[in-house]
């Protein structure tokens, strides 16, 4: 039987005080905010004169030929707009700096662009920090980190989305009673408009009008578990409705595959009745939170078959903590081209503590803590999983096919991993190294790296503390390190391994605020969060039972 991922972090004892504690490093400082810009172009001041030759009267051949760079336009005598054919920012900047050293430049500045910024009317937005994430609490009163979300808002300005993309949510049904639901309906209109009773498409199915139930065998798919419906709500709760929260698309087209039943198991055979069925109707993307059983020739086989067809298969990693590349989890570990494996990260761009990871097995993150979205009977609640992570995926796909509806699966899969934002966090859990990026996805530029990696920090100082080896149970030691006159600190462990989850070193700034926390079996030369300021302070405390080598630090980085 294939059960779905664990849910609410508010409704599992344990799981939101757990949450803030990863297996790997990871990075509390805030994010810079990015200008967007036109990729590769810049508006040029140039000087009125060099030497005797004036400047205004060079046709824009000549001054292509002595700025080193094409000349798309004249915006008047003394202003140009250049473009350069390369996408990497390192060159691009590397063109800026040219420029400006030119004698005939005067100024150079990106080509910033500037609109109407998009943004839905749902009065519920902020409480969907995954879509947009102010540094507001989540649901179990976790301050998020500005910025740490999938890019929406900059990716609407590309698209909102298209009821022309079909995405199945393979998982226990879709309640489309729901006010932010009953628009995004997949409708089957043969069967709408035929005789109730009767197949009337001929696909083998009666009255499959927005979807079917394989755990019922029957046409009506609404949610009788309330998993579905909350994944449907993050891939596409309407947006821009004045009700409610929105999606990641404010319009696309759900089809509800049902084979979970009302306790949220399913068979190895209504899976793959369910996943044939969303291939035969015409699904492009499939979000599929659910997981369990062992490997399957024939389940595997299914998701082949979806490949050959142009879909796109996103699954959720799995909530046992566990390394996919030495234990995997299926049906996400599937060796498939057309395969995305999605691992949790909570509001502040923490690996989530449940999050199965894998860095050759698990694609990419996205958030997965404390999400709210919709549940059955027009509500709205918070759940924690991977279960939570995938269909932001899933939405981010359904964008991407919006804005390039010729795009195949091969190319959605390497746009959305190749613009995968990078988190210092989940180096060496995750194929990409960062979590799903709908504007970087959209937008074609190249994502920046973490401006937060602490590993980057360019002063090193040798530093001693460490713990017994092994350290006692109940033990408890602190530590205040400062350099006077940083702005930014961090501590390198030469050695860091404690009981993961119970056993944890807890990082404080200058003001004593809470900055992050470590805990479980690091590699050597594993650095802290980074802190601002000049000061950190850290607090190791065991718990009463179970203990392990402890830790040995070896340096403090700053700048």
């Amino acid at each position: 039987m294939a059960q779905f991922i664990s849910r609410s972090a508010a409704r599992m004892a344990g799981l939101a005080t757990a949450a803030f504690v990863l297996s790997g490093t990871y990075v509390q400082a805030a994010q810079s905010q990015i200008p967007e810009v036109v990729p590769g172009e810049f508006v040029v001041e140039l000087q009125p004169t060099v030497g005797t030759k004036s400047i205004s009267a060079l046709d824009l051949r000549t001054l292509s030929q002595k700025l080193g760079v094409e000349v798309v336009d004249r915006i008047r005598d003394d202003l140009v707009l250049v473009r350069s054919a390369q996408k990497s920012e390192t060159r691009i900047q590397t063109l800026a700096a040219g420029l400006r050293a030119n004698p005939m430049v005067a100024i150079v500045e990106p080509n910033y662009i500037y609109h109407a910024s998009k943004t839905s009317n749902d009065p519920d937005l902020g409480k969907t920090w995954g879509i947009k994430n102010a540094g507001a609490a989540d649901s179990a009163g976790t301050l998020g980190l500005s910025g740490v979300d999938i890019g929406a808002e900059g990716a609407w300005d590309f698209t909102t989305g298209s009821k022309s993309v079909v995405i199945a949510v393979i998982d226990t049904g879709i309640d489309f009673s729901h006010p932010d639901l009953a628009p995004q309906a997949w409708t089957n209109l043969k069967e709408l408009n035929g005789k109730p009773g009767v197949d009337d498409d001929g696909n083998g199915y009666v009255d499959d009008v927005h979807g079917y139930d394989f755990a019922n065998n029957k046409g009506d798919s609404t949610d009788d578990n309330e998993h579905g419906t909350h994944c449907a709500g993050t891939i596409g709760a309407k947006g821009n409705d004045g009700k409610g929260v929105t999606g990641v698309n404010w319009d696309v087209s759900l089809m509800a595959v049902k084979f979970l039943d009302k306790k949220g198991s399913g068979s190895l055979a209504n899976a793959i009745k369910a996943i044939d069925y969303a291939r035969k109707m015409g699904a492009k993307i499939t979000s599929n939170s659910w997981s369990g059983g062992a490997a399957s020739d024939l389940l595997r086989k299914a998701i082949e078959a979806t490949d050959k067809a142009g879909m796109l298969f996103i699954a959720a990693a799995g909530n046992e903590a566990n390394d996919n590349d030495t234990t995997p989890t299926y049906p996400s570990t599937y060796a498939v081209p057309n395969v995305i494996s999605v691992a949790a990260i909570d509001n502040r761009g923490r690996l989530a503590s449940f999050s199965n990871y894998g860095i050759t097995t698990v694609h990419i993150a996205a958030p997965g803590v404390n999400v709210v979205s919709t549940i059955p009977g027009g509500g709205y609640d918070s759940f924690s999983g991977t279960s939570m992570a995938t269909p932001h995926v899933a939405g981010v796909a359904g964008l991407m096919l919006a804005n390039n509806p010729n795009l195949t699966p091969a190319e959605l899969k390497k746009q959305m991993l190749d613009s995968a934002r990078p988190l210092y966090t989940l180096k060496k859990r995750v194929i990409t190294g960062g979590m799903v990026s709908a504007y970087y996805a959209l937008s074609g530029l190249t994502p920046m790296e973490d401006p937060n990696d602490p590993s980057r920090l360019k002063n090193s100082q040798p530093a001693t503390f460490s713990t017994e080896h092994n350290y006692k149970n109940g033990a408890k030691l602190e530590r205040t390190f400062v350099v006077r006159g940083a702005t930014k600190i961090a501590i390198r462990f030469n050695k860091f391994q404690t009981e993961i989850g119970y056993d944890t070193v807890s990082f404080f700034d200058a003001s004593g605020a809470f900055v992050g926390a470590m805990s479980g079996e690091q590699e050597d030369g594993t650095t802290s969060p980074l802190i601002l300021g000049d000061t950190v302070t850290m607090k190791f405390a065991a718990d009463e039972t179970n203990n392990a080598y402890g830790f040995d630090v070896e340096a403090v980085l700053s700048e």
